[in-house]
């Protein structure tokens, strides 16, 4: 059976969404989706691409689409994949957040790029490394303003929740129904890819579109 994860979000049913694992092969995820995905150029930045508009360059760290059986794809191993929607069902958003991209605000130019209003939005947060192993460095912890998400562990270094920072950066936009987040990419090597662990190139992705 083809091991993939579907969020527990409370999102409409025209929106569809899964994390695939390490023990997904590609052509069992190609066989889930109603299309081909569109891959970002991600950089570990805050640009949003709007699918709906004509591109040439793919280059960025975030999706919006309100077309059908459009797929927004993000790749991850160790950075947070979170995942957006309209209570309507009428747009969707994926959001590549690894620190560099939690701090420059790649949650909130996501947001900004849906075009509707916050408390309208749900988000999901999905497999990402956990709290309690993601060790950091002073000049990490100086770019943030969420000093209560990092606990010390030796000198000059810290633990980084990032999921507490994006639950803090969703809720100052107004995004206020926040799922998921109870996962550890390092931690879970049955399940998951994880860059600090392995040093490896592989990637878990994260997908969302809308149905018919």
């Amino acid at each position: 059976m083809t091991e993939v994860i579907h969020p527990d979000w409370p999102a409409p049913p025209s929106v569809r969404a899964l994390v695939s694992t390490r023990n997904t092969s590609d052509a069992e995820l190609r066989a889930m989706l109603p299309g081909e995905p569109a891959w970002l150029r991600q950089v570990h930045g805050v640009r949003v691409v709007d699918l709906d508009q004509p591109h040439s360059d793919f280059e960025g760290d975030a999706a919006v689409t309100r077309t059908r059986m459009r797929v927004c794809a993000i790749r991850v191993a160790d950075c947070m994949p979170v995942l957006f929607a309209d209570e309507a069902g009428s747009v969707i958003g994926a959001a590549h957040a690894g620190w560099r991209g939690l701090s420059a605000g790649v949650i909130e130019s996501t947001i900004a790029e849906m075009k509707v209003e916050a408390n309208r939005i749900i988000a999901w947060l999905g497999p990402a490394i956990g709290p309690k192993v993601y060790e950091v460095g002073d000049e990490v912890r100086a770019v943030f303003r969420e000093k209560d998400a990092f606990s010390p562990t030796r000198p000059g270094h810290w633990l980084l929740d990032l999921y507490a920072v994006a639950r803090q950066r969703l809720r100052a936009r107004g995004v206020e129904r926040i799922f998921g987040g109870g996962f550890c990419t390092y931690s879970d090597p049955a399940r998951f890819y994880s860059y600090r662990r392995d040093g490896t190139g592989a990637r878990m992705a994260a997908l969302l579109w809308l149905s018919e």
